[in-house]
């Protein structure tokens, strides 16, 4: 008798570990069985695409789905693929996956060395356009240096920061660990922005540096409470949050 994998809620058909891998495309026609949607099963067209990062995308055009998905996710075992198969189907058909799905899928994203293949791969493939950290009233480079030494003793690591190329009042502040950089929206750099409230952008942008994202079961916790205790030693953050709601009121804007 043949070993089996199974994973409670995730699979109800047993994968044989000596069966030959399945092909995506009968993956996903696999999942869409098991979700019981109540419409003919689309033509599945499944294939790998060299994004630069974990980007995988599902278009349902007629009764044709075209699934891109990508290629770190190539060598992934099949639970991980179907887990993927079903977050993307309940996507495009509106319907919530289920936790084991994205637990399953967020196990594997987050595997150390799954997290090197990522950054390489956005390092390689992708690039960062940023505006001069010297604006017309702020110049980020000049806060970073003296928040650095001010609360992190020096220790974080240069970072290239810079403006956003549009004036974003959506996305106020970005860290992105692969590239290293820090992005401030522009929107910022104006005579009637506070001091303190760009200088507090940057900080909470600097401790995404200190302290990385977490996994929860299947939650990305991209603020922990470690990061919420740190980021209020900000000597101005009740303050700083209360400049925050003013300018931001209604917009729907928030800091990565």
């Amino acid at each position: 008798m043949s070993e089996q994998l199974f994973l409670p809620g995730l699979s109800r058909e047993p994968i044989p570990v000596s069966a030959p891998i399945a092909s995506p495309k009968n993956i996903f026609q696999r999942v869409f069985r098991r979700m019981e949607l109540k419409r003919p099963a689309p033509e599945f067209q499944v294939e790998f695409r060299s994004f630069a990062g974990l980007r995988s995308t599902i278009r349902l055009r007629e009764n044709h789905a075209q699934v891109r998905v990508s290629d770190l996710l190539r060598e992934a075992p099949p639970l991980v693929l179907e887990a993927l198969a079903e977050i993307l189907l309940a996507q495009v058909f509106r319907r919530r996956p289920s936790r084991e799905a994205r637990e399953c899928y967020l196990a594997y994203v987050f595997k150390p060395a799954v997290r090197h293949r990522i950054d390489e791969a956005r390092r390689e493939r992708g690039t960062k356009r940023l505006l001069p950290p010297r604006g017309r009233c702020f110049d980020l480079q000049e806060i970073f240096t003296r928040l650095n030494q001010n609360f992190f003793d020096g220790e974080l690591p240069a970072a290239r920061i810079g403006w956003s190329r549009q004036r974003s009042r959506r996305t106020l502040g970005n860290y992105d660990a692969a590239h290293q950089t820090i992005t401030i929206t522009r929107w910022f750099d104006g005579p009637k922005v506070p001091r303190d409230l760009v200088e507090y952008v940057v900080f909470h942008e600097m401790l995404h540096m200190k302290i990385p994202t977490e996994r929860n079961g299947h939650r990305r916790v991209v603020h922990s409470r470690e990061f919420r205790k740190a980021e209020k030693q900000f000597p101005k953050y009740e303050n700083a949050l209360r400049q925050l709601k003013r300018l931001t009121a209604g917009r729907g804007a928030g800091l990565d």
